[in-house]
């Protein structure tokens, strides 16, 4: 068996593992935001979705290393490290992205202002992830 095949699937999974927990947390502050501002007959501000959705990309990061990791001459523990260690990292950053994404919500339904500060926040969360999988690229 090639170990170096569970690499691959390492990426793309811890990687969607931590969008859907990054997703969850933030579209359920985001339900709860809405509810207030329903309760208070307050318009509910759509851009939410934004704030839920965000984590959902590093599942495309662990896709794309996953196809680099498939594709790649390294040895097979090379391999198993980086999809373990690149998705673990990308999950991680997907995971926290969507507990900020989960505070921005209660703000905006708040305050109604301060949606480019929030998003700015999310982009750099989202960095860390970025750089993992380029920076992982480039060993391979």
């Amino acid at each position: 068996m090639d170990l170096g095949n569970l690499g691959f699937a390492a990426a793309i999974g811890l990687a969607a593992i931590g969008s859907a927990l990054g997703a969850g947390a933030a579209g359920q502050a985001a339900i709860g935001a809405w509810k207030k501002c329903f309760a208070n007959n307050k318009p509910a501000p759509f851009m939410l979705v934004a704030f839920v959705g965000a984590p959902l990309t590093q599942t495309i990061y662990g896709f794309i290393l996953m196809g680099r990791i498939i594709g790649s001459a390294q040895s097979p523990l090379f391999r198993l490290a980086a999809g373990l260690f690149a998705g673990a990292a990308m999950g991680y950053s997907a995971y926290m992205q969507g507990k900020a994404g989960a505070a921005a919500s209660d703000a905006l339904a708040e305050t109604g202002k301060g949606f480019g500060n929030y998003i700015m926040v999310l982009g750099l969360i989202e960095t860390v992830a970025l750089f993992v999988m380029v920076f992982v690229m480039g060993v391979m």
